[in-house]
């Protein structure tokens, strides 16, 4: 039988190596979040922090206790603004982007709906 490796050990080595990877998976889990696809975005977010800065350099930054961080973007977890704002505002600083969010004009009987995108800061 083949051995195979963890999703999460993967989706880490492809966000160190790939910096296009890393920046479409910030996006996306915030696109999720816009989306109201609440867990899908917090399980995207978590795999991003665990791939790139850690939730102990992200507890640091923020002044929020890793355990808190840890459980706000779990499966149960319901995280306040104030410290998902703060989070995001870390994991952009970090990866030298920035996130633009943009309203669509939907037809009337959907929802309106944003998405983000990732800009690259200079420097």
């Amino acid at each position: 039988m083949a051995l195979t490796r963890s999703f999460k050990e993967t989706v880490k080595e492809r966000a160190q190596e790939d910096p296009a990877f890393r920046y479409a998976l910030l996006a996306e889990g915030v696109d999720a979040l816009l989306s109201g696809e609440v867990e899908v975005g917090k399980a995207i977010l978590r795999d991003y922090v665990n791939a790139t800065v850690g939730f102990a350099k992200l507890a640091e930054e923020t002044g929020i206790p890793v355990k808190s961080l840890m459980r706000m973007l779990g499966p149960g977890g319901n995280p306040s603004a104030r410290n998902l704002f703060s989070a995001l505002r870390v994991l952009q600083q970090s990866s030298g982007t920035g996130l633009r969010v943009h309203a669509e004009r939907k037809p009337p009987r959907s929802r309106a709906r944003g998405s983000a995108s990732l800009i690259r800061k200079a420097g």
